[in-house]
Formats: structure tokens, sequence, C-alpha cells
């Protein structure tokens, strides 16, 4: 059967998006896995659904290029957000679920989409990384020279460790540049580079203040692009009113055959 794919990106970070609010769609992992191939299939970082939810205005499925659905995704979530304007279920504003809880998300009038993320109830600073979840599990690692960084081996490696099994985390590589940042990440479930990680770059200002208190706007680059994360941190170790802000890009639009 024929089904109907959008594909957007936000800062480099791609995503095939599908419209199920009728359930026409049942994507075992195989088959989620080969649309998101970049030589078989039509190529993304992970394949989202847009669903139907009692009391939201949709929920967004998120699934890692390797099929399995996985956790929170920011850039997702706001291109999710586009998606769901382009298709006239909201206007400015959005109010969704997905698998980490209820989100609320803005579209500007610059372009750029907001997105609430879920605050953080626990920061874990070691001496040179630290290790927090912000919808997905992060391993904030502060290096000098990111740009030069082999990211691949070097986060497959954090990734793989025994005592982040089974579920594996997410491995940022950071550099702190005047008041902003530098960040490449490694994906768990895409096992590889992206080119942006909403989650990441969202760990990533989080942790760079540390133990102090206060109000905060980051200015953060990836490879993919810039994105702003403001947020509020009462205690050393937590941090709420976690803002991520940055462009949904739309690409194309496409028919699939799908078995």
């Amino acid at each position: 059967m024929e089904h109907t794919f959008y594909k957007y990106h936000g800062t480099g970070n791609d995503f095939i998006i599908m419209d199920n609010r009728k359930k026409k769609l049942s994507l075992d992992t195989e088959q989620i896995a080969k649309l998101c191939d970049r030589h078989f299939g039509i190529g993304a970082d992970g394949l989202m659904l847009l669903e139907e939810a009692e009391g939201y205005d949709f929920r967004m499925v998120y699934y890692n290029s390797d099929g399995k659905e996985s956790s929170m995704c920011g850039n997702g979530g706001r291109c999710m957000t586009a998606f769901a304007h382009k298709l006239g279920l909201v206007e400015d504003e959005a109010n969704f679920v997905a698998i980490d809880g209820p989100h609320k998300a803005g579209i500007l009038p610059d372009g750029l989409l907001s997105l609430h993320m879920k605050d953080v109830e626990e920061i874990a600073i070691h001496d040179n990384y630290t290790i927090l979840n912000t919808g997905s599990p992060h391993y904030v690692l502060w290096v000098k020279n990111v740009k030069d960084m082999d990211i691949y081996n070097g986060g497959r490696k954090i990734r793989n460790q025994a005592e982040f099994q089974p579920n594996g985390i997410n491995v940022n590589f950071v550099e702190k540049i005047g008041t902003g940042l530098w960040v490449r990440t490694y994906e768990r479930g895409v096992e590889d580079e992206t080119l942006s990680c909403g989650t990441g770059v969202t760990a990533s200002a989080i942790a760079s203040t540390g133990t102090h208190k206060g109000e905060y706007n980051k200015v953060v680059n990836t490879p993919g692009g810039i994105l702003q994360v403001s947020f509020t941190k009462d205690t050393g170790s937590s941090a709420k009113n976690v803002i991520l802000t940055g462009p949904a890009e739309f690409v194309f639009e496409g028919m699939i055959e799908i078995d």
C-alpha cells in the first residue's frame, strides 16, 4: 500500500513524518529501519508518527533510525509541531504528548519554533563530564578542539560502557566558546554522529552552568546550525522552565510503497 510521507529537519537532524491519525500504519522495526536507510530508503535520523491523543492536539511517536521506539527528541518535537501546523491542527501554539509526557510548543513571529522540555530533576556532575536526562539520557563531556574530535569512535565507546546498559546513553562532546557552546553528539539508536541533537543541546546548555543558580539563555552551535536553550535553576542540581528554540524546516513530501 502506498503512504504519503513528509521530510523535515531541525538544524540538520532529519526525520520522516507520517500522519497516522486514522491508524492505517502499523510499522515494525525492520520496516522503519528500511525507510530511514540512506541508501535503500528515504533516509533519516528517525521516523515520527502523528497520532490522536485525547486532551491534546496530537501525540508524537518517535523511532530512531534503527527502527526502535525511542525517548524524547527535541528537534523532532519542533518538526512535528511544524507538521501539525501544515496539517491545520494548530495555529501558533501546540499542546502535545510524547513518550516523556506533555509538551507545549510555539511558532514564533520570526519563523523559529520554541519547545518546552521536561524539567531536569537530577544533574550528576563529575570531574570532566555531567550526566542528566532532558527527556533522553545524556553524557556531556567537556573537550577542547571539538571540531577535530573523532565523535564516532569516542561516542561509541562511552555509549557502550557497562554502566549505561542495556539502553545505552547519548554522548555530547562540548566546548565552551565565550558565553556559548559548540556541541557534537553521538546518538544511540542512530549509532553515529548526527548534525544536531535537541535533547543533547539542552543537556549541554544546562550542564555548562555547573552548580550555579539563576536564569539562563544559552546559544549553542552544532554542525547543523544554531539553537537556543533557556532555563531556570533554583538549585545547582535541577532545572525547570526549559525551552529549546530553533528552526524546523520542511524539505519535501512524497509517496512510498510499504508492504
